[in-house]
């Protein structure tokens, strides 16, 4: 397929990328021409987005070399990128909440008037039109903060989209669009194409790559693997080659099929019957028995993460219900979470850790009230640490060295102890081996294990695949908010996974 004439609108030549000696990019390869747009997969971690943003600018350190329009080009900034005419919405919103729809949309570009003052009235008006073009119809004067996540997501990539850049990078966009808005997304983004404009679509739902792209590159482990025509290819050939069926060269491999055991005759300590949460999830009903590891998987964005937060009270469902052992609990936040029996390990150690104190503080700050509910007895906390230390094998094990000085392995096993002196009924883990090294993957999963054999009911959330089914006894998947398809007691390997998600 040729697009604009023969020679490439973007050319990259062996770039390389690493982070600390953790290499990103191995000698990558890539092209894109005029009026396409070129679909970009793998799993996370494949160098994605590390590619991206030295495209956009944002890393400015790394081998090889870019061209534009056949003249090499090396960006000292995200702004000298955007005057070159390439921009990108990036995975994490970068909105302002606090300012206008309008403000968001222009943010850095204000139209002003001949006196030099932010032409208000004209900035709201062109505001509006854009949007409306995109099936927007939102007052452009109202905080972009009070708006749904899906319509601040949408303002956000129509600021990209009016910016006039004529190589537009969108990564993961539709994580949290409803299908009506990804329907009109991808109706602009063809009107674009046709204009000539150029973009690079990065996305973990295959559907949607395959069904806008025109050519599809797909990265593992820092390399390129292949690049193809869109039209014509199947999800499973983009399965496959994103997690290396078949190749000598890969790294971990994760494409035999685990058996799940579930627990039918265990008695059910958790259930949720249609727990609905704006369009993070909907109509979520699930159970979990003692003694049993449920897993659920879904690419980011897709709303496991959201509802991990919701059933430690986090989050507030607008409807539906949740029982402990049988009994209906309204859990309005998370003491009433810890009193219904709930323990929960979020995704992010920094937000549940405290990186400057030692590690028998962090483990005993969510037991204080039971430990000394009169008098502080700092010697008791300490007791119970070396326990925990010597039982879960924290390295080094001091307990008064400041949690910050460990590995993030060792943090996690950390944050596991927290829940530990007292066993929770229930125990909820997201991305419980995010970020991890084989080695310390392999730690957790043995003390996931060993609760899960103690009776605890066990709910670990994740988008790695690999993680759900070295844990899991079921699994359900979700995708884009609901429950998309639920494995109970069958083979089940990774690319059912993915091709289920």
């Amino acid at each position: 397929m040729v697009f604009g004439g023969d020679r490439p609108l973007l050319e990259l030549s062996g770039i390389s990328k690493s982070f600390g000696g953790v290499t990103a990019l191995r000698d990558v390869d890539f092209t894109l021409h005029a009026g396409e747009i070129h679909g970009l997969v793998g799993e996370n971690g494949a160098g994605k987005s590390t590619l991206m943003k030295i495209i956009a600018g944002v890393h400015t350190d790394y081998g090889g070399t870019m061209r534009i329009d056949g003249e090499e080009r090396n960006f000292r900034s995200a702004r000298d990128a955007l005057k070159a005419g390439i921009g990108m919405v990036h995975q994490e919103l970068s909105i302002v909440p606090d300012l206008s729809v309008a403000e968001n949309v222009f943010l850095g570009s204000q139209p002003v008037t001949r006196f030099g003052r932010v032409d208000w009235r004209g900035m709201n008006a062109q505001a509006a039109a854009h949007l409306r073009s995109l099936g927007i119809d939102v007052d452009p004067r109202v905080p972009i903060g009070s708006l749904p996540i899906g319509l601040q997501q949408m303002i956000e990539i129509s600021r990209v989209l009016f910016s006039g850049a004529r190589i537009i990078i969108l990564d993961e966009p539709t994580s949290a669009l409803s299908p009506p808005e990804i329907e009109r997304l991808f109706g602009l983004l063809q009107a674009l194409r046709q204009s000539g404009r150029s973009m690079i679509f990065i996305s973990h739902f295959l559907d949607d790559i395959l069904g806008v792209s025109d050519t599809v590159t797909i990265f593992r482990n820092g390399r390129k693997i292949v690049t193809a025509e869109a039209a014509g290819l199947r999800k499973s050939f983009l399965i496959e080659h994103m997690i290396g069926a078949g190749h000598e060269d890969l790294e971990e491999s994760y494409t035999s099929e685990m058996m799940l055991d579930s627990k039918p005759d265990a008695p059910v300590v958790l259930e949720t019957s249609g727990l609905t949460l704006g369009r993070a999830f909907r109509d979520v009903s699930l159970t979990v028995r003692a003694g049993e590891v449920l897993g659920i998987y879904g690419f980011m964005g897709s709303g496991q993460l959201e509802l991990a937060r919701a059933l430690f009270g986090k989050l507030h469902p607008e409807k539906g219900t949740v029982a402990i052992e049988g009994r209906q609990v309204s859990l309005k936040g998370t003491a009433a979470a810890r009193r219904a029996g709930m323990a929960f390990v979020p995704e992010s150690r920094r937000s549940m850790l405290f990186s400057h104190e030692p590690l028998y503080k962090n483990m005993s700050i969510s037991i204080l009230g039971r430990l000394h509910p009169v008098l502080l007895r700092p010697n008791a906390e300490r007791e119970i640490a070396e326990r925990h230390v010597v039982s879960l094998g924290i390295r080094p094990p001091r307990v008064d060295q400041h949690l910050g000085t460990l590995s993030g392995g060792n943090q996690q096993k950390v944050g596991l102890a927290k829940w530990l002196t007292y066993l929770p009924k229930v125990l909820v883990l997201s991305e419980p081996t995010r970020g991890m090294d084989v080695g310390a993957k392999d730690d957790v999963v043995k003390i996931v294990r060993g609760l899960r054999d103690q009776g605890i009911g066990i709910v670990v959330v994740s988008s790695e695949p690999e993680t759900v089914l070295s844990l899991a006894d079921r699994i359900l998947v979700m995708r884009k908010g609901e429950v998309a398809r639920e494995f109970v007691s069958e083979a089940v390997s990774k690319d059912r996974l993915l091709d289920a998600a």
